[in-house]
């Protein structure tokens, strides 16, 4: 029900409330005394949480995922779910960007040698094409 009060206090700019009201099929008096009831404390405490979960979510480059923001609230003797902690970074629209780990793809074996040199370091050239290079990394 809140759902439609929220779409006719978000139109009420464009369209009558009366007639809104009558299209939804709810009550006038519904609207009014549900615009005029002060936020619930479940609401007001998860507006506070909201907060915090962004400003852990933003000190960590936006890497912590829901369970790394519940261990950071948890450490910091906030009491929270982590389901609620992942509804409202869902709600917020905050996705954890996990870096990859570096791995290391190509490794020289002991007996390797180093390639040769042939230009030894000596880059100039006097017309283009003589001297070509290359670099496979």
């Amino acid at each position: 029900m809140s759902s439609k009060y929220e779409f006719i206090d978000g139109e009420k700019a464009s369209y009558p409330i009366v007639k809104m009201c009558l299209w939804a099929e709810v009550s006038k008096s519904g609207f009014y005394e549900w615009r005029d009831r002060p936020a619930s404390a479940t609401a007001d405490r998860r507006e506070v949480l909201a907060v915090r979960i962004v400003e852990i979510f933003e000190d960590s480059d936006d890497a912590y995922g829901y369970r790394r923001v519940h261990a950071q609230l948890a450490r910091e003797g906030v009491e929270v779910g982590p389901e609620l902690v992942r509804h409202i970074m869902v709600a917020a629209g905050l996705v954890a960007c996990q870096p990859r780990p570096f791995k290391v793809t190509t490794i020289a074996g002991d007996d390797a040698d180093a390639p040769a040199d042939l230009l030894e370091r000596d880059f100039t050239a006097e017309a283009p094409g003589p001297k070509l290079v290359g670099d496979i990394t």
